[in-house]
């Protein structure tokens, strides 16, 4: 499984969380762009203004994942196997992950983080 995780490159706990899964990068297929990127809505085929609702993931098949799911199939990657984006299919586990994918999402410029990716790339968008 490969494919492009879209992060909020404007927020940095999301940031943050981006440098931490590619450090962690077993595979080194992890692909990363902050969905700042000119262009993206388009690619993902997702209206502008629901961009930054949650991270996305565009799979090689050209499948897009939101939220929860976007980054249990980033895990996969990143840990060369399915297993979380199977875990995550079940259905109170998926319940759960979206209820606090959602919370921390609307909460994410109150957490720590680092410098957003888009302040310290701005070429990237």
């Amino acid at each position: 499984m490969n494919g492009v995780l879209f992060f909020d490159g404007a927020c940095g706990m999301c940031t943050r969380s981006v440098y931490f899964l590619g450090r962690r990068d077993r595979t080194g297929n992890l692909r990363t762009e902050p969905i700042q990127a000119p262009g993206c809505a388009d690619r993902l085929g997702v209206a502008e203004s629901h961009l930054t609702d949650m991270a996305w993931w565009l799979d090689e098949s050209g499948a897009v994942y939101g939220g929860a799911e976007a980054l249990n199939a980033a895990l996969s990657v990143v840990l060369g196997t399915r297993v979380p984006l199977l875990v995550y299919r079940i259905p109170g586990i998926r319940f759960i992950q979206n209820a606090v994918y959602r919370w921390v999402a609307n909460h994410r410029y109150r957490f720590p983080g680092t410098t957003p990716h888009c302040e310290s790339h701005p070429g990237d968008c």
